[in-house]
């Protein structure tokens, strides 16, 4: 994006965009997602947000950029089956070095550090977090050092016991969005979204440091799905839902 000297210049801006790979969808957002910027998807179980990574991330595949999955759901092996099963063959772009799956077990030691390397040191044009939500519900410590500055590191609870804080939830979470913004990368996380709740994300705190939010929600009663764009960085879009449907190929507009 150019540089702006004067406001009135801001209709005659265009930003890079990313295309979704989801169908129908970029037209409704001035040509797709904003580049470098992080997008939350949130939604219930069932509303399709790992499918809409999918179809992200295969849609950089085919341009030859470099994609990253990130998972903490499922292993690699049980999410290529599933994008396999809508029509999405990831195999030959792993094959080709543009596509890498990385499970990332919470339960382990220095889960952050593993995940940041990776995305600090991978290159990557698209970057997927699925899911952000087991990883703000994580409690991350605070160890005060010698000179009495806080380390703000992640450190284990059984290794420095009688040392540590509990930060908040906004910490937590923006030091995970530090790091994908601190690529070149664009990115998209995902977060669960409980039925009837007015937030736009399980955590309340995603949407606002997200550079864009789309929801996807479901309505048993009328067998319907809907996306809505909530927020979307310096770009003019309707928060008029979409009806979706799922099917081999992912997600559609219709």
């Amino acid at each position: 994006m150019t540089g702006i000297t004067n406001i009135n210049d801001y209709r005659e801006v265009k930003m890079d965009r990313v295309s979704t790979g989801v169908e129908g969808l970029d037209s409704t957002i001035e040509g797709g997602l904003p580049k470098k910027s992080i997008t939350l998807i949130s939604g219930p179980p069932g509303g399709g947000k790992s499918i809409f990574c999918f179809q992200f991330i295969y849609d950089g595949a085919k341009n030859g950029e470099k994609c990253l999955f990130l998972s903490l759901d499922k292993k690699a092996e049980g999410l290529l089956i599933q994008a396999k099963h809508l029509g999405f063959d990831f195999q030959p772009a792993i094959e080709q070095n543009l596509v890498k799956f990385l499970y990332l077990n919470i339960s382990k030691k220095f889960v952050y550090e593993t995940m940041t390397n990776e995305i600090l040191s991978g290159d990557y044009d698209r970057i997927v977090l699925d899911s952000i939500t087991p990883l703000s519900e994580m409690p991350i410590f605070m160890r005060t050092s010698m000179d009495n500055k806080v380390d703000t590191s992640m450190v284990d609870f059984e290794e420095f016991p009688e040392d540590v804080s509990l930060p908040t939830r906004r910490l937590h979470l923006r030091y995970i969005l530090s790091a994908l913004e601190s690529t070149k990368s664009t990115s998209i996380v995902t977060s669960e979204l409980p039925v009837g709740t007015s937030l736009l994300s399980r955590d309340g705190i995603s949407e606002f440091l997200a550079d864009g939010v789309i929801t996807l929600s479901l309505d048993p009663t009328m067998d319907r799905r809907k996306l809505s764009v909530m927020k979307m960085r310096n770009t003019k879009h309707t928060l008029k839902p979409h009806d979706i449907v799922i099917d081999y190929g992912g997600i559609k507009i219709v």
